[in-house]
C-alpha cells in the first residue's frame, strides 16, 4: 500500500470512528430504530452518500452501532475489571462498572439495554445480535462468579448462572429507577442489591461474619 493509500485509508477509519460515536450517542438517547442514515447524516453533517459509503443500509449502521456500544462496554467495565484480583472484588468491579459505565461514557443510558427492550418482541437480525451479545456478557459474568466460588468466596455449589441473572435484573431495575428516583439513590439501591446477593451466596460461616459486621 502506497503512503497517499494509507492516509486515505487512515482517514476512512478516522471518519468512520466519529461516525460510530455520534450514533452510540444517537442510540443512546432516542433508541437503535431512530438511527438512521437520515438521521445521522442530520446530526454529523455529513452526506448521505458519505454515510452510504461506510454502511450500506440502516441495519448495517445499526448492527455496526451495536458493535461499537458493545466495544465501549467492554473497554470501560469488563477490561478494568480484569485487573482486579478473581473473586468477589472483580465480580463487584464488574457490576460497579457496569452500574457506572453510561455516566462515564457521558450517554443518556445504556444504549445496550436500548436495543433489548427495543428488539424483546421483533425477530430479525437486530435481535438475533442484540441476544448473542446478551448470552455473551451472561457467561462473562457466570465465570467471574465461578471464580469467586474457586476462591472460596462463595459458598461450593452456588448457581453462577443464578447470580449472572440475578445481577442483570438489578441493573436493570437500576436503568428504570434512576429516571423515577435519581441516580445517587438508584445506585444505592442497586449497589444494597448485589451486596445482599452476594451475601446470601456466601459459605455460612461468611455469611455470618457479614450479618455480625453489618
Amino acid at each position: 500500500m502506497n503512503a497517499l493509500a494509507m492516509r486515505q485509508n487512515t482517514k476512512g477509519e478516522s471518519t468512520r470512528a466519529q461516525i460510530l460515536e455520534a450514533a452510540v450517542q444517537m442510540a443512546s438517547e432516542s433508541g437503535f430504530e431512530a438511527l438512521t442514515i437520515g438521521s445521522l447524516a442530520e446530526k454529523t453533517g455529513l452526506s448521505k452518500s458519505g454515510l452510504f459509503a461506510h454502511f450500506g443500509s440502516k441495519l448495517d449502521l445499526q448492527i455496526a452501532t451495536l458493535d461499537e456500544a458493545a466495544r465501549r462496554f467492554t473497554e470501560s467495565v469488563f477490561l478494568p475489571a480484569l485487573k482486579v484480583p478473581r473473586g468477589l472484588k472483580r465480580l463487584q468491579a464488574l457490576f460497579e462498572g457496569w452500574v457506572d459505565w453510561p455516566g462515564r461514557a457521558s450517554l443518556k443510558g445504556c444504549p445496550l439495554n436500548s436495543a433489548s427492550e427495543e428488539y424483546n418482541h421483533q425477530p430479525g437480525p437486530m435481535r438475533d445480535a442484540v441476544m448473542e451479545r446478551q448470552r455473551l456478557l451472561e457467561r462473562e459474568l457466570a465465570k467471574a462468579a465461578h471464580m469467586a466460588v474457586d476462591a472460596g468466596e462463595l459458598a461450593p455449589g452456588t448457581d453462577t448462572s443464578q447470580i449472572a441473572f440475578e445481577m442483570v435484573g438489578i441493573v436493570l431495575s437500576y436503568y428504570r429507577c434512576e429516571l423515577l428516583i435519581g441516580h445517587d439513590p438508584a445506585r444505592q439501591r442497586a449497589l444494597t442489591a448485589f451486596q445482599r446477593l452476594v451475601d446470601s451466596a456466601r459459605p455460612q460461616s461468611s455469611a455470618s461474619l457479614a450479618a455480625v459486621r453489618r
